[in-house]
C-alpha cells in the first residue's frame, strides 16, 4: 500500500511532485519516487507489501506508459500470465502497468482487489486513473487552469494552494458525518467517486463508473445461498493474505472479524479495549482467540485524552469527520503496526449482510400523525424533538434519516442562516442511489454500499490506518462476494420479528465459534463519546462558543446533543484550516 500524487499543466514539476508525495509520506515510508516530462510530474510514497526490491519501485513506466499506483491485486499471478511480455519483478504493479498499456480502460473489469491508480500516456498526452469499485483506495483531484492534479489524500493538494470553503460540504457534513463523494470541504477539489474512472486530455475532464453489478435477486433458496456463501469465502478470505509481509486480523466481539479470522486457520490477532467495560469486547476477543487457536494482541484504552483525539483526527483526516470509532481504530492500527505491515478487518460485514438495526426497524414504520405533529412542534434540537424528527420521515428522507447524522431540519437549525441555501437538496447524495423498484431491505442495502460505506467507513479504516503505515484489506468488500450477496434476496439475512440480521453469516458460523458468542449485543470499537465530552464541560462551552464567534452557529447546543462529538470535529477542523 502506498501514496501516490502528480500533476499535469504549466505549474508540473518534481519539486512539486515531491511537496505533495512529502505530505503522505506516512503512506509509503519504504521509499519514495518521482517521475517527471515536460508538462507532467508523477510521484510516488512506497509501503513495500509485494517484492520490497528495487524491482518493484514506482512511478514505474513501460513505453510510453508511467503509472503511479496504491493497492494489491489479488489474482495478479493470474492476471501476469496472461501478459506475453518480459517482467522484470514479482510485484502487481508491473503486472498491472502492462494491462493498462495493453488494454487501457478495458483491463478494469479483470482486477480483483483495491486500488487507485493513475496512468499517463506520454503518446497521448493522456492521464487516465481509477479506483476500486467500492472505494477502498482514496483518490483525490483538482482540476487545474491547464491541467489537473491528484492525491491519494486531501492535503497534498493544498499544496497548490487552499482553496474557498465549500459550505454546502459543511452542511453535507452535518447531515451525513463527512462530506460525500465527488465533494470534498474545498471548492475546485473532488474525490472519485468508487468504482469510477476519471481521464484528462487537451483539458477535457471525464468522469464515468464502471462498476454497475446486478441487483436483480437470483438467489432465494436458503441452503444454495448457504453453500454458496461458504464456498466464496474459503476461495476471497485466503486470497486477501498475499504478501511479503506480517500479516495480522483486527479481532472485535463481533461476527465479521470472526469469520474472517475462522477462514485463515491461525493468523495473528488484535483487538482494543476500553475503560467502560460494559462497552469493551476485549473478554469476548479474548475468548474467541483461544477458541480460534490465533496468537492474539489486546491493548487497552484505558482513558481518553480527549483533546489529542479531536486534535490527531482533524490532521488526519483533512475535512470534517464525524465517526468517533475513527479514534479506537487509529489506536488498534498503531498497536498492529508494531508486529505486521498488513492487517485484515471485518468491515463490510454488516452492509453486505444487513448486520445494522435499521435493517429490522422497518424505516418510516414508525410515522404516525401523533409523532409528525410532535416533530413540527418540538424545538428541532431538543432530544425529544431530535427523535420525533426521524420518526415522523418516510420514503427517501426516512432512509436518509436512519442512514444519516441529523435532519434537514436539524441542521437547518443548527447552523447560521449565512451557512444554510433555500431549499437546499439534502438528499442529493442518497437520491442518487435511490431505486424506487427495490424491495425496502435491498434498497437499504444498496444504499448503504454506496454512501455510507465508501464515503465513511472506509474512509475512517484507510486514514487511521495508513496514519501508521498499515494496510488494512477488508475481504468481505471483495467484489465478488458483494455480488454474490447482492443477488441474495434479503429476507435470508433479516429477521425483522426478532429484530435479528445477518441470519446466513449467523448460522454458517454458529457451529464454528464459542457457545454463546453470537448473542452479545453488537458494539465493535466505537468510543464512549457522550461519557467522555460530559467530563469536559469547558471544552465543550469553548468549542460552541468559537463556532458562534465564527458564525458558523447559530444558537448555543447542549452537549447532550444527539451529535455533540460533531461540533467539536466541526470546532477543531475550523480552528486547523478554516
Amino acid at each position: 500500500m502506498c501514496g501516490i500524487a502528480g500533476i499535469v499543466g504549466r505549474e508540473a514539476s518534481a519539486q512539486t511532485a515531491l511537496a505533495m508525495s512529502a505530505r503522505i509520506a506516512h503512506r509509503g515510508p519504504d521509499g519514495d519516487g518521482i517521475w517527471e516530462a515536460e508538462g507532467v510530474a508523477l510521484a510516488h510514497r512506497r509501503l513495500a507489501i509485494l517484492d520490497p526490491t528495487p524491482a518493484g519501485a514506482q512511478p514505474m513506466q513501460l513505453g510510453a506508459h508511467v503509472l503511479t499506483y496504491n493497492g494489491e491485486l489479488y489474482n495478479f499471478h493470474a492476471l501476469r500470465a496472461t501478459i506475453d511480455g518480459p517482467l522484470h519483478s514479482n510485484c502487481d504493479t508491473e503486472v498491472l502497468l502492462h494491462l493498462l498499456a495493453r488494454d487501457g480502460k478495458r483491463c478494469l473489469p479483470e482486477l480483483v482487489g483495491m486500488f487507485a491508480f493513475a496512468v499517463w500516456d506520454a503518446q497521448r498526452r493522456m492521464l487516465f486513473a481509477a479506483r476500486d469499485r467500492l472505494g477502498i483506495k482514496p483518490l483525490y483531484y483538482r482540476v487545474l487552469a491547464d491541467g489537473i492534479a491528484f492525491a491519494s489524500e486531501l492535503k497534498a493538494l493544498l499544496v497548490l494552494g487552499t482553496p474557498a470553503i465549500d459550505r454546502s460540504a459543511v452542511r453535507d457534513f452535518l447531515f451525513h458525518g463527512y462530506v460525500p463523494a465527488p465533494k470534498t470541504i474545498y471548492q475546485g477539489i473532488a474525490k472519485l467517486p468508487a468504482g469510477h474512472s476519471l481521464s484528462w486530455q487537451d483539458g477535457e475532464l471525464k468522469v464515468e463508473r464502471y462498476w454497475e453489478p446486478s441487483l436483480e435477486i437470483r438467489l432465494r433458496d436458503r441452503q444454495m445461498s448457504l453453500e454458496g456463501l461458504d464456498a466464496l469465502l474459503r476461495t476471497v478470505v485466503p486470497e486477501h493474505t498475499l504478501s511479503d509481509v506480517p500479516v495480522g486480523v483486527f479481532l472485535s466481539g463481533g461476527i465479521d472479524s470472526a469469520l474472517t479470522a475462522y477462514y485463515l486457520g491461525a493468523p495473528r490477532t488484535f483487538t482494543l479495549g476500553f475503560e467502560a467495560d460494559e462497552r469493551s469486547e476485549a473478554d469476548a476477543a479474548r475468548a474467541l482467540a483461544a477458541h480460534l487457536g490465533t496468537r492474539h494482541t489486546a491493548m487497552s484504552a484505558s482513558s481518553a485524552d480527549l483533546d489529542t483525539a479531536l486534535s490527531t483526527i482533524t490532521q488526519t483526516f483533512d475535512e470534517p469527520f464525524a465517526d468517533s470509532a475513527a479514534w479506537s481504530n487509529y489506536l488498534i492500527a498503531g498497536c498492529a503496526r508494531r508486529d505486521v505491515t498488513v492487517a485484515l478487518s471485518g468491515e463490510g460485514g454488516d452492509e453486505i449482510f444487513c448486520g445494522y438495526p435499521r435493517y429490522w426497524s422497518a424505516v418510516g414504520a414508525r410515522s404516525t400523525s401523533l409523532n409528525r405533529t410532535l416533530a413540527a412542534w418540538l424545538p428541532p434540537l431538543s432530544r425529544f424533538g431530535q427523535s420525533m424528527q426521524r420518526h415522523a420521515l418516510t420514503g427517501l428522507p426516512g432512509f436518509s434519516a436512519a442512514l444519516g447524522a441529523l435532519t434537514a431540519e436539524q441542521v437547518n437549525a443548527l447552523l447560521h442562516p449565512a451557512w444554510l441555501e433555500s431549499d437546499y437538496d439534502y438528499d442529493w447524495f442518497y437520491r442518487k442511489f435511490w431505486r424506487e423498484s427495490l424491495d425496502p431491505l435491498a434498497q437499504l442495502r444498496w444504499l448503504d454500499i454506496n454512501t455510507n460505506l465508501p464515503e465513511g467507513l472506509l474512509v475512517k479504516v484507510d486514514r487511521t490506518s495508513m496514519a501508521h503505515s498499515l494496510e488494512v484489506r477488508p475481504p468481505l468488500l471483495d467484489h465478488r462476494l458483494v455480488e454474490f450477496m447482492l443477488a441474495v434476496d434479503p429476507q435470508l439475512l433479516v429477521d425483522q420479528g426478532a429484530r435479528r440480521g445477518k441470519l446466513l453469516e449467523r448460522e454458517l458460523m454458529q457451529p464454528r465459534l464459542p457457545p454463546g458468542h453470537l448473542e452479545r449485543p453488537k458494539s465493535g470499537f466505537g468510543l464512549p463519546t457522550h461519557r467522555w465530552i460530559r467530563r469536559h464541560p469547558q471544552m465543550w462551552a469553548d468549542a460552541v462558543r468559537r463556532l458562534m464567534e465564527r458564525g458558523v452557529l447559530r444558537q448555543p447546543v447542549s452537549s447532550d446533543f444527539r451529535r455533540a462529538w460533531s461540533v467539536l470535529v466541526l470546532d477543531r477542523w475550523f480552528s486547523a484550516f478554516g
